[in-house]
């Protein structure tokens, strides 16, 4: 579904499998984050179809983090044109301590290696400008990217709707998070893109939504 001009969300809503949502902005470079599970992709595929294109005409993927529910259809990237990138200690936590999460998915995660590697800072293409913020928490090299033309903001595995991002499977950390969402909390934020869930718009309605996770999340973690 296009959400603004140039910008369309793949929202996952099935009850019974995990996947994420993923967005496409069609810009001068043709972005897609989180591309999700590949045995899942068609809803990603679909939506694509229904925009005239198809997934040779996507020119860079962008993974906030690497487990498998979002990283794994990469793997159907990669003998295509098509660039992939991911945030550094991401990928070294994935190709290391990670490595046995994708396996067990299938996924060869030394096949899939990022082209070039996140930083914190403005990543330029083509004259579309994101922000890349290290947001660790949820995974020790999450990221999140914030499109300050549209006010937007894809949060991954961060926040969601009246909540967060697990922290308790490998490389999570309670404490990082915290510090993570309140500094996302600072934005100018008017369209929260999370990586599961409800899409959040408006500015009024995504600072109560990181309000409501810290008044009742941030004492469980």
């Amino acid at each position: 579904m296009q959400i603004v001009n140039n910008l369309h969300a793949f929202v996952w809503r099935s009850p019974t499998a995990n996947n994420c949502n993923a967005y496409f902005i069609d810009g001068p470079s043709r972005v897609l984050i989180d591309p999700g599970h590949r045995a899942l992709f068609d809803h990603v595929d679909l939506g694509l179809k229904e925009l005239g294109l198809k997934t040779d005409d996507i020119d860079l993927v962008v993974c906030t983090h690497a487990h498998p529910d979002h990283l794994e259809s990469v793997q159907l990237f990669r003998k295509k044109s098509t660039l992939f990138t991911l945030g550094e200690i991401e990928w070294q936590w994935a190709a290391t301590i990670g490595k046995d999460m994708s396996a067990a998915y299938g996924v060869d995660i030394e096949a899939i290696a990022p082209d070039f590697f996140l930083q914190e800072g403005t990543l330029s293409l083509d004259g579309l400008e994101m922000q890349i913020y290290l947001t660790p928490g949820h995974s020790p090299g999450s990221v999140c990217l914030y499109w300050s033309a549209q006010k937007a903001l894809f949060t991954g595995d961060l926040v969601f709707k009246d909540g967060l991002g697990r922290t308790d499977l490998p490389g999570g950390d309670g404490a990082k998070i915290k510090e993570s969402i309140q500094r996302m909390a600072r934005l100018d934020v008017e369209l929260l893109l999370s990586g599961h869930g409800e899409i959040i718009s408006g500015a009024r309605e995504v600072k109560s939504n990181f309000d409501r996770i810290e008044e009742y999340w941030f004492g469980y973690i």
